[in-house]
């Protein structure tokens, strides 16, 4: 959802941290992005109210999304895998990866006339 939502890649989307979350400004602070630049994109109030969810049964204490390994986030492949299988649940029959949702977010910026 955050990959689509905010464009991030899905090396962004693993590396969040909890303080990189602004609730009151909808933003999201991704740190060293490429180029090792430190950007901003936008946090959606859906994107957030799912999160506020998730926070509720899973509580992440540092990573956003926690690996299995103690103090580790969740690896970039593994996003990709529960993607694939939710495709496939869902029926979606043409190839979808991570990227595939950053593209599709800028798509719809600039189908609704946002200045990219």
């Amino acid at each position: 959802m955050l990959a689509y939502s905010a464009g991030l890649r899905v090396s962004g989307v693993v590396r969040l941290k909890i303080q990189d979350l602004d609730k009151n400004r909808h933003m999201i602070h991704i740190r060293g992005a490429k180029g090792r630049k430190d950007r901003y994109t936008v946090l959606s109030e859906v994107a957030l109210e799912v999160l506020r969810e998730y926070w509720k049964v899973y509580q992440p204490k540092d990573w956003l999304f926690p690996g299995p390994k103690q103090n580790s986030h969740l690896t970039t492949r593994t996003v990709e895998k529960i993607l694939e299988d939710a495709s496939q649940k869902a029926g979606i029959t043409k190839r979808v990866t991570v990227h595939t949702l950053r593209y599709s977010f800028a798509t719809h910026l600039l189908e609704g006339s946002t200045d990219l």
